[in-house]
């Protein structure tokens, strides 16, 4: 193509294709974690649309979850944001924080693996690296929270079992979901992901916390270790 390089914009989609109209017609349900932070930003920047933005972003720090860490002054160092975007984000964050901590009744529950993979696999699945995370359930198996608590490859090698359990023992939960993704888009756990799964159990069972599951998730979907038999007891 000659002539300057063409961006893709959120008006040069078709209607029923843009972030905001899908909201409408669909409900925020049906738009993944890059399309509602574009709806935040409202607009890219001169190389990038908001939603390349925002999957920039959420790639970056690995997440809401690590978006969420970030100071405000990161945030506003980053390409295309300004310290306008940063105080949308931030604010948006801390909304979403200030209605778990109000309305306990409206935490997500997690029934089944595919909770879990509804949860997370749009916001883990295109990360470049793995990146390690445990939802935090209480009694009711409400998630309280999923913090991030690993990136880089995941083996038993490398993971410390005192860090997987250290939020859950400080928030006194009773069960977690432990959850990582494949960088290269097959979910098949490796049988690093089955030891590791099997040290996370036994370390759970000393703790008094239920390992409940050991997800992988990837592009191309998700894989619970548990209801394969892999690493859990029979």
């Amino acid at each position: 193509m000659t002539g300057p390089e063409y961006r893709l914009r959120i008006r040069d989609l078709p209607t029923s294709e843009r972030p905001r109209e899908r909201l409408r017609q669909h409900g925020p349900g049906s738009l993944s974690n890059p399309e509602l932070l574009a709806i935040v930003l409202r607009v890219g920047s001169g190389r990038e649309s908001a939603i390349a933005l925002a999957t920039r972003l959420l790639a970056r720090w690995g997440g809401l979850a690590g978006l969420a860490r970030a100071s405000f002054g990161e945030l506003c160092a980053e390409h295309g944001m300004g310290e306008a975007k940063a105080a949308q984000v931030k604010a948006a964050l801390e909304l979403g924080r200030r209605l778990l901590a109000s309305a306990p009744e409206e935490r997500p529950v997690v029934r089944s693996p595919g909770d879990v993979a509804n949860l997370l696999l749009a916001d883990m699945a295109l990360l470049e690296q793995e990146h390690l995370r445990v939802v935090l359930l209480n009694t009711r198996n409400h998630v309280l929270g999923v913090p991030e608590v690993y990136k880089g490859t995941v083996n038993s090698a490398q993971v410390r079992v005192a860090d997987i359990f250290r939020e859950a023992v400080r928030e006194g939960c009773p069960a977690i979901v432990v959850v990582h993704n494949h960088p290269s888009g097959d979910p098949e756990p490796s049988r690093e992901d089955v030891e590791v799964t099997r040290q996370m159990v036994m370390a759970g069972e000393l703790l008094g916390i239920e390992v409940l599951d050991h997800l992988v998730l990837a592009r191309s979907g998700y894989v619970s270790l548990r209801e394969r038999g892999l690493g859990f007891p029979a």
